[in-house]
């Protein structure tokens, strides 16, 4: 474990731990600042895009931005300061898949922004990252579920669609 995790003293099932609170973490990525940024799926809405903290508390289950499956409301983040919110949330839900944080040289523009694939929303969704705040700037309509979003080495994206019939694309600038 690493030596500055926050939980290294406090026994031997919390040094696993880094940061808490989480529900459902699918996409995960470092930046060029070393900072920790992931995305999860929320319950019913509020999927969340998230700067991690060592030692932080993002409060699940005590609130979400999302409601119970059942239709049961949970608090929202802002009813609870004591916990670290999103950088950014969605509801209606995005159902996020996937996650890079792009530094290739084919899209000079988008360095250091993040890209996340939507499942739900049938997307790809740029968010552009300043130090260690985060907000969503444009959305790409797939018309299908993306599953899982990566780089390329000549600074492509390439997006895997999901289901049977699904493409894996590279995108690149038009010319």
């Amino acid at each position: 474990m690493p030596l500055d995790n926050p939980f290294q003293g406090k026994g031997e099932l919390a040094k696993t731990f880094w940061s808490l609170g989480h529900r459902n973490l699918l996409g995960i990525a470092f930046d060029k600042q070393g900072q920790l940024w992931t995305h999860e799926m929320g319950p019913r809405h509020g999927d969340e895009f998230n700067l991690i903290i060592g030692g932080g508390n993002y409060g699940w289950p005590i609130v979400s931005w999302g409601d119970q499956y059942s239709g049961i409301p949970i608090p929202d983040h802002d009813t609870r300061p004591e916990f670290n919110a999103p950088k950014v949330y969605w509801v209606p839900t995005v159902a996020p898949s996937g996650l890079i944080i792009y530094y290739g040289s084919m899209f000079p523009k988008w360095q250091g922004n993040a890209f996340i694939g939507g499942l739900r929303s049938k997307s790809l969704i740029r968010i552009r990252i300043e130090g260690n705040q985060a907000e969503e700037v444009e959305r790409f309509t797939m018309e299908k579920r993306i599953r899982e979003v990566e780089q390329g080495p000549s600074g492509a994206i390439w997006v895997l669609e999901d289901k049977k019939g699904g493409r894996l694309l590279r995108l690149s600038p038009q010319e």
